[in-house]
């Protein structure tokens, strides 16, 4: 195979990059990247051998009690270069459930969860400190090293029932 594959090139068209990279993977490989797995079962030969594309840390999933952004950091990172010493060296996704904060970090700012802040925004119609809380969530969870969260979500209370 060529020692310089194009999907490899950031300067190649991402069209020919997706294309040649598609070229490359098998069938195995294609389904591991479409996989998602939780922390507690992630292991080094499963990332590397099984190319899989996403871990998650759902509710409880740190790398042990009382963990700050920096040992989540270093738990990421230990998960990725296993996905890089893969055959591809395809990079994972890593999320986090921070549903009402960045709550697995310990230190984390914990706000109420997403119906309480739709049921908040109802009744002062302050979306604006909904949206606030998001930013400050989403800070704490790319300060942890984390790419992606499942929150807040649009999660509107509604008084209709009421009538």
């Amino acid at each position: 195979m060529n020692n310089n594959p194009i999907y490899k090139n950031p300067n190649s068209p991402i069209e020919s990059r997706i294309k040649d990279l598609l070229s490359r993977m098998t069938l195995s490989e294609k389904i591991g990247q479409i996989t998602q797995i939780d922390r507690r079962v992630a292991t080094r030969s499963a990332i590397r051998d099984l190319s899989v594309g996403s871990i998650l840390s759902a509710g409880g999933g740190g790398p042990y009690e009382k963990a700050t952004s920096s040992d989540w950091i270093d738990m990421i990172d230990r998960f990725q270069n296993a996905a890089l010493e893969s055959r591809l060296g395809i990079p994972l996704l890593y999320g986090t459930d921070a549903v009402h904060g960045n709550n697995n970090v310990y230190g984390a700012t914990v706000f109420p969860h997403n119906i309480g802040l739709g049921a908040t925004s109802l009744c002062d119609r302050d979306a604006e400190l909904v949206r606030r809380i998001g930013v400050a969530t989403a800070l704490e969870v790319r300060a942890c090293g984390a790419q992606f969260t499942f929150a807040p979500c649009v999660a509107v209370s509604s008084h209709n029932f009421l009538y």
